[in-house]
């Protein structure tokens, strides 16, 4: 995949009326802080176009990115955020279901979790969650060069078995530093654009 043209074209807050869009869309999920806007940035190939902040549970709206007029990159908000009210968690929880459920074009969700440690409880509600409204996630696990290469196939192993992935589930180990997945997850988003073509 070569990145020609980017732009944030829609964002979306808890009222707002989700596009129609033309191209597929492919959808990022994760906890405040796992590392979302690092990857979205890395596989757009710009810097900053995703807000990446210190400060977790800064994507409160749902992002979507035009890539090349061609495929969406749909960037969830991140949930589990310790510092958010209730309300607003419900409110954030709602809005992700309703476009799981009514995206027209939505093909693929990437859920992504932190290499480093086991899924939380609320990884493992958003992966049952994701695979109850008809999708099989793939499973992102950032944060990879912050892990020696020794311990890379325990934490997979790990994250496996207590999201209870299915056999032929896919774990792809990223790191937004070195970049390394990113060829893996381009040739994903290369099949899906073809797929959608044809």
């Amino acid at each position: 995949m070569v990145i020609k043209n980017v732009s944030l074209e829609t964002v979306c807050g808890i009222t707002s009326k989700f596009p129609e869009n033309r191209y597929p869309e492919v959808a990022f999920a994760g906890k405040s802080n796992v590392g979302k806007s690092s990857l979205i940035n890395a596989l757009m190939n710009r810097k900053a176009l995703a807000r990446t902040s210190a400060q977790p549970g800064k994507t409160q709206t749902i992002n979507y990115y035009n890539i090349n007029d061609s495929i969406y990159f749909v960037d969830l908000p991140g949930y589990g955020y310790a510092k958010a009210n209730e309300k607003v968690k419900a409110q954030w929880g709602r809005m992700i279901e309703k476009y799981l459920h009514q995206s027209k074009q939505l093909r693929q969700v990437f859920l992504l979790v932190d290499i480093r440690h086991a899924p939380s409880e609320n990884d493992r509600i958003m992966y049952r969650w994701i695979c109850g409204n008809g999708y099989q996630p793939i499973v992102i696990a950032t944060k990879l060069d912050k892990i020696k290469r020794s311990q890379v196939q325990t934490q997979l192993k790990l994250i496996r078995s207590t999201l209870q992935l299915a056999s032929d589930g896919i774990i792809i180990p990223f790191s937004s530093e070195t970049k390394q997945g990113r060829e893996e997850l381009y040739e994903i988003l290369d099949g899906l654009i073809q797929e959608c073509q044809e």
